[in-house]
């Protein structure tokens, strides 16, 4: 059974800077050099289950100019529905990206159009909310938007899956209608206050997640892996080792290709992760955000 994929979120068009280094304060460096690629959380999640077999739809906001016209184009390519996506006076979001040597990145994002997703744009998706298996959102649109869309999922029985980044306090009313929160470390510490460092302690955070009102729990750790926490059920799924060439776009890949995989009731989870696990290590030994998202063919043949 295909997946049917709706993600709410962010489109950018990233400019990746790569360095030796970060530079210090008051010093001025040389870059190796600089490209632009397809972006913004939102629109890497949807490639990533489009690319994986999901049927995506996306809801967002792109300015009337060139950077708009490229995210479309590429949503396109990747056979995402784009009917949701609306138009903006402000320019398109766009995001830089200083890439080291180390593959570690640093990002900074200016939201754009991306932060004036309304209430009314959500509305006009509700269709399409309604005929998904999941809704995703994360925090690069306003909050309210993804607390109304997760609201109308709920009434239409669609399981919805938040990505908490940039990491954020998030209300206890959006927590409550979250069936499944994907965290980083960091991002679980922000939310919970423990500071996550090994499975007991992700196991900690999770089950204060859940306290909090959210069903199901996954907190990612980049090259270590994943934990997963269910009602019934936990455990940890190791990533697979790789040479990163740039992490940019590792959770998203993550998120994207594990909804694709995912069964509504949660039940084949660790297998959901572990697929997602492969994309991800496949993703992050590649330049750029979209340009790295591998497909589903290229996930099983690695396997």
């Amino acid at each position: 059974m295909v997946n049917k994929v709706t993600v709410l979120g962010s489109l950018n068009v990233d400019t990746i800077l790569k360095i030796n280094r970060l530079p210090k304060p008051g010093e001025t460096m040389q870059m190796n050099s600089k490209q632009n690629a397809g972006g913004g959380k939102g629109a890497n999640q949807a490639i990533a289950a489009a690319r994986c077999g999901a049927k995506t739809s996306f809801i967002g906001k792109i300015g009337n100019d060139a950077n708009g016209a490229m995210m479309l184009e590429l949503l396109k390519e990747a056979e995402i529905d784009t009917d949701a996506i609306t138009y903006s006076a402000s320019g398109t979001g766009q995001a830089f990206i200083l890439l080291q040597e180390s593959g570690e990145n640093s990002i900074l994002v200016y939201g754009g159009a991306n932060q004036e997703l309304s209430l009314e744009d959500i509305d006009q998706a509700q269709a399409k909310i309604a005929a998904s298996d999941f809704l995703i959102t994360q925090f690069e649109t306003p909050l309210a938007g993804g607390e109304y869309a997760f609201e109308l999922a709920k009434k239409a029985g669609v399981k919805t899956i938040l990505n908490p980044a940039p990491a954020k306090q998030v209300p206890p009313e959006m927590l409550s209608l979250t069936d499944l929160i994907t965290p980083n470390e960091t991002e679980a510490q922000a939310l919970t206050g423990i500071a996550v460092k090994d499975e007991v302690s992700c196991q900690q955070a999770a089950q204060k997640l859940q306290a909090l009102g959210v069903k199901n729990v996954i907190i990612t750790l980049g090259s270590k892996g994943a934990f997963y926490q269910t009602k019934t059920t936990h455990g940890f799924v190791p990533a697979f080792k790789v040479q990163a060439v740039d992490t940019t776009a590792a959770g998203d890949t993550f998120l994207g290709s594990l909804s694709s995989q995912l069964d509504t009731d949660f039940t084949n989870i660790e297998a959901a992760i572990r697929f997602a696990n492969k994309a991800s290590s496949l993703a992050v030994q590649k330049l750029g955000a979209i340009p790295s998202i591998p497909t589903y063919a290229e996930i099983s043949a690695n396997n």
